[in-house]
């Protein structure tokens, strides 16, 4: 199965990011992301076997301990490769930024031990809005991009991802509540 490690932010927001994102200036067609599917990847793991989620979630177990929940900022909107030759829209991280590469950093080195290979590139991290239908598109950069609230970070989550006709479902397979949350 499909699997990655993420932090969703709360549906308020997730649901501010979606609708911030449709008022985009852009060029071309693009396939939106649902607002439920919206979230932070940490690490992404691709197929796991079913046998060995039980050592994934169980590598898990100490990151958590080992971060406090933090505060995250939206602060603007970008795609990938570039803004004129866009296959990803995204919605960048400004304050937590910092706090949200350790964790990711943290979650990579946990996993590495279960042959999970590090990124090459380095941790950007951003909220996936769309994807270019086909053609690249084109989004053009504003000054005064729309804002988004920011939200806490309490937990991070290991999900699957299972594609359907209907799109891409996720569901929690564990949560882990970072230390200040915890009982």
């Amino acid at each position: 199965m499909r699997a990655f490690v993420a932090v969703f932010p709360p549906p308020e927001i997730r649901n501010a990011l979606a609708h911030a994102a449709r008022r985009l200036p852009v060029t071309g067609e693009v396939r939106w992301v649902r607002p439920a599917n919206v979230h932070l990847t940490l690490k992404f793991l691709g197929e796991v076997p079913e046998d060995d989620l039980g050592r994934v979630a169980e590598a898990l177990e100490p990151v958590r301990d080992r971060h406090e929940p933090f505060e995250v900022e939206p602060s603007g909107f970008g795609a990938f490769p570039s803004t004129r030759r866009g296959r990803i829209l995204w919605a960048g991280i400004g304050e937590g930024s910092d706090r949200l590469r350790a964790l990711a950093g943290d979650v990579e080195a946990s996993l590495e031990p279960l042959g999970f290979e590090r990124e090459a590139r380095a941790y950007f991290p951003h909220l996936t809005l769309g994807r270019a239908r086909g053609r690249p598109v084109a989004l053009a950069v504003t000054e005064t991009p729309p804002t988004v609230p920011g939200f806490s970070v309490r937990h991070m989550e290991l999900v699957r991802s299972v594609p359907g006709e209907a799109g891409t479902t996720y569901s929690t397979l564990a949560t882990y509540l970072l230390s200040e949350d915890r009982d």
